[in-house]
Formats: C-alpha cells, structure tokens, sequence
C-alpha cells in the first residue's frame, strides 16, 4: 500500500470524506451494532478517517508514518485484537460503500477489502510496539500569529498534559482536513500553562499546512498525536557547547533546545544560534530570538540571509551551513534542522568542515518511520 494506490480508490475516500462527521458517526454505529463498547464514540470519527486515509492511500510517506504513529497507539489504547480485525473491516468497507456511491462497484469493494487487510495487521504490529498512553490530545488554538507570509505561529493548549520534549515532533490534524495528519516539532520547552508553540509554512500541496496557516483561527480545536524522537534530543553532557543551525520553519525545535538549556539548573552552556532565510522578511520570529538574545549572555544569534545583500552586514550574508562552518569551534555538538536539502546536505559539509560525526545531529526523515510496516507498490 502506498500513494500509488489507483485512482478511483482515492476518489471513493475523498468523496467518503465530504460527509466526514456523519460518516464517522455511521462507521462507530456499524462496529457497535457487532461488537458493543468496542470504539469509544468520541474517538471513532478520528480513527475512522485515519484508517480510510491509510488504507486508500493518496499520501507521502511522511504522512503515512504520522498515520502510524497515532493509529498504532490507538489500536493499543482501544485494546483491539485480531477477532476485531473483520468487524471494523466491514463497517469501513460498508461506510465508504455508502458514501462514494458514484464510485462504487464490486472491483472497489474487492480493493478495499484487498488493501484493509495488510493495514489492520500494520496497525497491530505498532500497537505492540508503542508505550502506553492516549492516541491523540484535543487541543485549542489560542493564539494564531502570521509574523511574514505563508508562516503561522500557532499557541496550542492541549485539554491534558502532553509529554513531548525539545526536539521531539507531534503529529497534528485539523478537522478542515480529516484524516491527514502532519509532523511538527515544538518550538518551546515545557511552560507551567502546558501550552505548545507550532511554527507552519504552508508548503505547496500541503493540506494540512494551508489549513493551520489559513483557515485555523484562535479558538478552534487542533488534534496532537504522541510526541516521538526525530534526532534532536539534547545532549545530556551539560559541559558540550552548542552550534544550532536553523533553516526555515526548522528553526522550531532548535529555539526548544535554547529554552531548555536557559531552563537547565547547571551552568549554562555556550550556544550559537544560525538561523537562515533567503531575506530578513522570512527572519519571522526575528522578536522571540531578540528577546533570548538579550536576556541570555551565553546565547549569539547569527542570522543568515542568503539573497539580500542590499539589506545585510558582509557577515550576515551567506546560507546558514556556510556560516555555521565559519562559527564551529572544536567541541561543540552541531544540531541542524530545516528544509530537506539543506538537511541532506549538511552532514558531508560538517564532515568537511572538520566536525565529528558522532557530535552532529541532524532531523530524522520522517519517511523511514513507516518501512518494515506498510507493504509497498
């Protein structure tokens, strides 16, 4: 299974999809009638478009790993077994059959019913795999900022505590998009109110991304999945200096780790600060980073302004790895996060520049979490 699954399989989710609460509503009703008590009603709509999405495809690997990761733990929270496999099965099977009638057809069914299958058992292999703990958090959106274009700053309080850390992702839905689930890292350590500081791009394509940055307001619910470890944990060796290069969006769980050291009861460690953009208008949270700066003395912020040489200082300009190449010191741990070619290419050009490999971080892909799960076409 994967996003090459045919066309007319994505359409008959995507037209199941435009009667998204009531079509949840009749899938738990389905399950219920055959197994009462099974999926609990609050979380069946959840579950249900997660597992339409999973099983008809039409998603990034990214995407399908989010999936993964959230239906793997509520098919362990749900306590679900392989006797419950046909059960949920069919109420899936019979819900879409019902709500993409123009696509239905006995080839489809047998598609479904084909695809169903491996991506049940996927979910039972996770299950097992995962620690306990709820699937998903409901939060509110309690402030939406959009400091520069196509960028939001989202402040999110989850109804329960959350247990993420710096440099840890949580998969996040809306319900403008049900089913597709997207991976972003905090850009903030713990804070006493529980809340949790999102930074979106809206990228082209994605759904979720212009959904958080357009249409998502203070006020409105945002569902997070169980945090999980991408690469860019901290160090525990409060003696290692630090080297944080940023690009982009990335900036987020590298100003987390800057909030946990200026959090940490030891001594504080030494911290450089790259972060990169193309022109001082994408330096979006160029006022968070000023505050840091001024109230931390052990902190430098370097910005990194690669396409405005009008508007820069001569050691501003240039792209965020070939500036934090000029401001590595022997001893400090390199962290990176940003786009994906600016991550690809960063560890040859540490490598290069002299930087161990065992003291450089770089963000996992979210692409590998799924392999040796979902069977690929």
């Amino acid at each position: 299974m994967s996003a090459g699954n045919g066309p007319e399989l994505v359409a008959s989710w995507s037209a199941t999809m435009r009667h998204a609460e009531v079509a949840g509503e009749f899938f738990w009703r389905a399950v219920d009638e055959s197994r009462p008590g099974l999926l609990p009603l609050p979380d069946a709509a959840l579950f249900f478009a997660g597992l339409g999405r999973l099983v008809s495809g039409g998603d990034d690997a990214a995407g399908r790993a989010a999936l993964l990761a959230v239906l793997g733990r509520a098919y362990r929270r749900m306590r679900l077994f392989t006797p419950h496999h046909l059960p949920i099965g069919d109420a899936l099977i019979d819900t879409v059959a019902r709500f993409a009638r123009p696509w239905w057809s006995p080839r489809l069914a047998r598609d479904w019913q084909r695809l169903y299958e491996p991506t049940i058992l996927a979910l039972a292999r996770v299950g097992r795999r995962v620690g306990e703990g709820p699937a998903w958090w409901p939060g509110e959106v309690v402030d939406h900022d959009r400091p520069a274009p196509g960028i939001a700053i989202l402040t999110v309080r989850p109804q329960r505590p959350l247990p993420v850390c710096p440099g840890q992702a949580v998969p996040v839905t809306v319900s403008q998009v049900p089913g597709r689930w997207r991976w972003y890292a905090p850009a903030n350590a713990s804070r006493p109110d529980g809340t949790l500081e999102l930074h979106v791009r809206a990228v082209p394509g994605g759904s979720v991304s212009h959904a958080l940055v357009d249409q998502v307001c203070a006020g409105d619910r945002v569902w997070l999945g169980p945090p999980y470890g991408i690469g860019l944990l901290l160090d525990p060796d409060p003696g290692t200096d630090l080297l944080l290069v940023a690009g982009g969006t990335g900036l987020a769980p590298l100003r987390a780790l800057v909030e946990q050291v200026a959090a940490a009861p030891e001594a504080p460690r030494q911290v450089t600060l790259v972060v990169g953009s193309r022109n001082f208008m994408d330096l979006y949270d160029a006022t968070s980073l000023d505050k840091l700066q001024c109230a931390h003395d052990w902190l430098t912020l370097v910005p990194a302004v690669s396409h405005d040489l009008e508007n820069t200082e001569p050691e501003e300009r240039g792209d965020a790895l070939s500036l934090a190449v000029a401001h590595y010191r022997p001893g400090q741990e390199v962290y990176v996060c940003g786009p994906p070619a600016m991550n690809r290419t960063a560890l040859l050009r540490l490598l290069v520049a002299g930087v161990p490999a065992e003291r450089i971080y770089l963000p996992d892909e979210y692409e590998s979490l799924h392999h040796g799960y979902l069977p690929q076409s």
